[in-house]
């Protein structure tokens, strides 16, 4: 399949690809080993599911979408009779940490409510989260595949603060700053592997021999954790392991082919309104990443870039995948590393290998957590920063205003830890707190149910003011108060399920709203509305009054 030099045709391969192959390769291993260490570290989910299971069909799905980008570079390669950079493509990191905390978690708490923790229930409560997963990632697919044809609307219609500001405060709050709580466990091994990871990779300082910054963090890392687990300076709880060599060439993952897991449906649609948005931000994702390579000299199409990430997510839900695939924004980086298309070819072939064989589980045993978690830490803060860079400069205000609902889903996440402990030693936490934290904490949960949706809304409109489309802020306060009133945002239950505010006599009652909740929830709702009459009065006003001109014109 190799062109020869002597054709006239440039070469799909070059010396740079071996960079560029350990920067996409190490970036999905991460994810993957995100995946199984959150839900493990935070939900006791069982490893030995997750891996045999779950990892399999997640793999698969890079393996398709990068193998179909090594074509698609291939197709322009011959084209435009130059050497391309392939699109790089994995797992999508926001996302991953939104279907670990809001989905994949929750949904197996929720199975194990009743406090049964025998080995049969544990293993039903993961094949149901399992379950839902696969139907979050085949509605994902779903809606990027209609979202191909015709992708630019979503971009006309949403500011980039809206979706780029919800990106933003995911990468600061949960993929920075959670993974660095788990760095600083291990400080010897973490604060170094930070250092050589930030100057490599942000900094840009480079590596003796060439060698990748994470490649080297990882190296660094591993062999100061290998020499503290030697001396005995680790705790045994954290050296514990699992035998990787049980969960070689796991089977069970291609029970989903059988697509029972359909029949987890109507329970995903309560999960909706957190894997709808970061289905559509990878779209959003997508364009960019087309543009950004369109910078950088190659022409991609953005229908096929957003096309080929669809099938990939949705062919890898049929495998039981249970994170969705996207392009990578660091085309440009991976051109000026050298990289051509082998390296996305490479990236298919190890990561499809690694999760359908079952060596992945010697990797998830032996790179420690503390080694891998500073690489999430730059993607974090590369996430955040493009978000900025990728924003009109107005809007910046806007941007940092979609962090704070997720500043309330970490205050959530470590207050409700904290009243679980309570409850399980027998206190109350009215008589601990006060009933004024109580308040304030019950505000915060409804600030954090649906928060993705509240940062959008709130960023877009907020952008929309900023430019004096006083009109189209009205817009998105309207349907800030349609998605309150459905439960889509703001809920105040505890799991904050999709439910109807009034109960009527064809709909089941698990699916009403609580009466004593009905204030709350349209106390917001009207909140909305009246913020929207403001809006129409005001545009009104400097209609009449001849003062709409934009900031910018100013």
């Amino acid at each position: 399949m190799s062109i020869s030099s002597n054709s006239g045709l440039p070469k799909w391969y070059g010396i740079g690809d071996i960079n560029a192959f350990f920067g996409l390769v190490l970036d999905n291993v991460a994810g993957l080993l995100l995946v199984v260490s959150l839900l493990s570290l935070n939900f006791g989910f069982p490893v030995e599911f997750a891996l045999q299971y779950m990892i399999p069909g997640t793999a698969i799905g890079v393996f398709i979408g990068d193998l179909a980008f090594f074509v698609l570079a291939l197709k322009l390669n011959k084209t435009v009779r130059r050497s391309v950079t392939a699109m790089p493509l994995g797992l999508d990191t926001p996302s991953t940490f939104g279907m670990v905390f809001f989905v994949l978690g929750p949904a197996y708490s929720a199975s194990l409510a009743g406090g049964d923790n025998s080995p049969d229930a544990i293993h039903q409560a993961a094949m149901k989260a399992w379950q839902i997963g696969i139907c979050s990632i085949f509605v994902s697919g779903i809606l990027k595949l209609v979202c191909a044809a015709g992708s630019s609307w979503v971009r006309r219609i949403v500011p980039r603060a809206g979706l780029l500001g919800s990106l933003a405060a995911i990468a600061l709050v949960l993929i920075t700053f959670q993974p660095l709580l788990d760095v600083l466990q291990y400080p010897l091994v973490g604060l170094i592997t930070l250092s050589v990871i930030l100057t490599a990779l942000v900094g840009r300082v480079p590596m003796p021999f060439k060698i990748p910054g994470a490649l080297a963090g990882l190296a660094v890392a591993a062999v100061v954790f290998a020499t503290m687990k030697i001396l005995g300076l680790l705790e045994p709880a954290h050296t514990a392991e699992f035998d990787p060599g049980a969960g070689l060439w796991p089977t069970h993952w291609v029970s989903a082919l059988s697509f029972g897991w359909l029949s987890a449906m109507p329970e995903t649609i309560n999960y909706l309104p957190v894997v709808i948005p970061f289905a559509l931000a990878t779209v959003i994702g997508g364009i960019d990443c087309t543009e950004s390579a369109a910078a950088a000299g190659d022409e991609y199409s953005t229908n096929w870039v957003i096309g080929i990430e669809a099938i990939a997510t949705l062919l890898a839900s049929f495998c039981g995948a249970v994170i969705q695939t996207t392009p990578y924004i660091g085309h440009p980086a991976y051109k000026a590393m050298g990289g051509r298309s082998a390296y996305t070819l490479a990236t298919a072939i190890v990561i499809g290998l690694l999760g359908t064989t079952g060596l992945f589980g010697y990797f998830y045993t032996l790179i420690p957590k503390a080694a891998v978690f500073p690489i999430l830490v730059f993607v974090g803060l590369e996430i955040a920063a493009q978000s900025f860079l990728a924003t009109p400069k107005q809007h910046y205000p806007a941007v940092a205003f979609a962090c704070v609902p997720a500043l309330a889903v970490l205050v959530n996440i470590f207050a409700g830890q904290m009243q679980g402990a309570m409850f399980a030693s027998g206190l109350n936490p009215g008589e601990v707190f006060g009933e004024e934290l109580l308040s304030k904490l019950s505000t915060t949960l409804i600030l954090s149910n649906g928060f993705i949706l509240t940062s959008i809304f709130w960023a877009s409109s907020l952008a929309m003011v900023i430019d004096r489309r006083l009109l189209a802020a009205a817009g998105f306060n309207l349907g800030a108060s349609f998605c309150t009133f459905c439960g889509l945002m703001h809920s105040p239950l505890p799991n904050a399920p999709i439910v109807s505010p009034f109960s009527f006599a064809w709909l089941p009652e698990s699916l009403v709203l609580p009466p004593e909740h009905l204030s709350t929830v349209l106390n917001w709702s009207v909140g909305y509305l009246l913020v929207a009459a403001i809006m129409l009065g005001w545009n009104y006003y400097i209609v009449a009054s001849g003062q709409m001109v934009s900031p910018v014109e100013e």
